[in-house]
Order: C-alpha cells, then structure tokens, then sequence
C-alpha cells in the first residue's frame, strides 16, 4: 500500500467508477508520430523517430508500431533499393513481414486456415528471416532483430533448440528485455512444444533473477495464466486456488511491482494488468483491488483479451468490480 501512494494514487480512487480505457500501447508519443510518418509513407520521418530512440533504450515497439502499418510494404522496397548498405530499413522491412505475414494467417485456429493463407504466411516469414539476420549480421550489437526472429521461429517451427539460441542471442544484448522473455515464456508454453513444468521455472528464474522492481516478474503470473487457460473448466480455477500459486504470485509480485525500485516505463501497466488477473483468477481479493487501483481504470488488451477476445474491458471490469471497486 506504501508503494501505491508513492506512485500518488488515493486508495479507493476509483471505486464505484464504471469507465475502463483499453490501452493499446504504453502511451509513447513517439508512437503516434511514427505511426503517421509510416501511413503516409515517409521514411525520412520514419527514420528520424526510430534513430532518436537507441537500441539500448528498447525500440521495439516504435519498430512494431510502423510494422503494424497496412501499406509499409509498397514504400519500403524503394528505400531498400536507395539505401543498400543501411540496416534500419532492412529492420523496418523485416518487421513488417512478420505482421503483414500474420495479417495473412489471421488469428484463427489451424484448421481454420486454408492451405495458400499457410502459404503466403510461411513465405512473408522467411522474407522476413532474409531481412532480420542480413540486419543482424549488420549490426551485431542490437537486439531487434533477433527479437524478430523469435517470433518468425515460431511461426515457422524451427524447433525449440534453435528458439532457445535466438532467444539468447537476444538477451546477451538486453538482458533484461521484458519482450525477448514474453517470447521465450511462449515458446516453452505447452500449446508450442514445451510443457507447464519448464514454463513456470523459466518464469521464476528469470523475474527472481532480475533486479529488485524489473518487469520481469510479468512472466510468473502469465505463466500461471496459461496453465488456467490450459484446463478445462472447474479444473482452472482449482489450479488458481491452490496455495503454491498464490504464493508464487505473492513472492513475484514482491520482487517486482511491490519492490521500492518499481518505476513506471515501458510496459508497466501490462505488469499490473497481468497481476490483477491473475490474483482475481487466485481469489486474492486484496492483492488484486491493488493492481486494478494502480492501473487507474487503464486496462491492457493482453491478458484481458484471454478472458474476453472481443471485449477485454469487459472481462477487467468484470473482475475489477468483484473486488469491490
């Protein structure tokens, strides 16, 4: 509680409000300026805002933001063909392969996907593996790029070796990029190779061997999330009750969210979403109502959208109000 009002939140703040925001992002400026740059196709722009912000300070989502741009496809081939020898427009098309290639897969399950949209998505992948190792044997020191093969490794099913050594190559230049672990944590999911039992020891050693305060915790309680999505019903909730999963979310919530050094950067607020989630899902009343007070009414889509795909503010509302708020 001392923590919160450190941040400058009044406990019971929003008590018996009914509005929730979904925030889509961390509320970059730069964000909106470079998704407009990218829109209407100028890279000069584009280049700028990317090039303001270091590798060293985390781009990824600038970089998700023009990949996720309808469009960047047909400007960017000429940039390539100008600037032969520039790595950030090979980043900049590499990424946008990755979207434009799931954008052709669409988010429904396997069997729902006819074989030429495999097909298309398959070959957009590869085009983007081209582009994301020609940047990283260009640029050995940043992390993009191999934070992009993470997930063209996935969809392309390299295998959970060759992921586990991009994932490495990734956190041996930032190692302690929420992103890279939000993607190994997937990989070793039981629903992409892995099992519940490898899943829930990469989540604790990686939050518990983070600094005090860091991101990192995030992983245990989306770890516990999935093993919850995993059941069926009746047998979720049991596994949410049981008492070492309430403890795991307690010991990494202290080391993270609860932790003096907890600031609010990046994907803060996804944190503390992924936190009320998963202390609602535990029946943890008390733990949950202060994540949800933190979070000021502010939900994420992920993990909400576990919950509720079409409406996550309603599945936080939902829960946010059985705690009493």
């Amino acid at each position: 509680m001392a923590l919160l009002r450190q941040w400058g939140l009044t406990l019971g703040k929003w008590a018996g409000r009914s509005e929730v925001q979904v925030q889509k992002d961390s509320g970059d400026p730069a964000l909106a300026q470079v998704r407009a740059a990218a829109a209407s196709g100028d890279w000069s722009a584009v280049r700028e805002v990317l090039e303001a912000r270091p590798e060293s300070e985390d781009r990824t989502e600038l970089l998700w933001a023009v990949g996720d741009t309808a469009g960047v496809e047909r400007w960017i081939t000429g940039v390539l063909e100008a600037e032969p020898e520039a790595a950030l427009p090979r980043l900049v098309a590499g990424i946008r392969h990755i979207s434009w290639a799931w954008e052709a897969r669409t988010s429904a399950r396997a069997e729902h996907v006819s074989r030429e949209q495999f097909e298309v998505f398959h070959a957009r992948l590869r085009t983007a593996e081209e582009w994301l190792y020609e940047v990283a044997e260009r640029e050995p020191r940043w992390i993009s790029p191999w934070y992009g093969l993470q997930i063209t490794g996935r969809g392309l099913q390299v295998g959970q070796a060759t992921a586990r050594s991009r994932f490495e190559a990734a956190v041996r230049r930032n190692p302690r990029h929420l992103g890279a672990h939000q993607q190994q944590l997937q990989q070793v999911c039981k629903k992409w190779g892995g099992s519940h039992e490898e899943m829930h020891a990469f989540a604790r050693a990686a939050a518990l061997g983070a600094p005090g305060g860091a991101l990192l915790g995030q992983l245990v309680a989306v770890a516990h999330i999935e093993q919850w999505l995993s059941l069926d019903g009746g047998a979720d909730y049991a596994y949410m009750m049981r008492s070492e999963v309430k403890d795991s979310l307690h010991e990494a919530a202290e080391h993270s969210y609860r932790h003096p050094d907890f600031v609010r950067h990046g994907a803060w607020n996804q944190v503390l979403n992924s936190f009320a989630m998963a202390f609602s899902l535990a029946g943890e009343r008390g733990a949950a109502r202060a994540c949800f007070e933190a979070t000021e009414g502010r939900a994420t889509e992920f993990p909400w959208s576990y919950m509720n795909g079409s409406h996550p503010a309603a599945a936080y509302r939902t829960q946010r109000s059985a705690t009493g708020l």
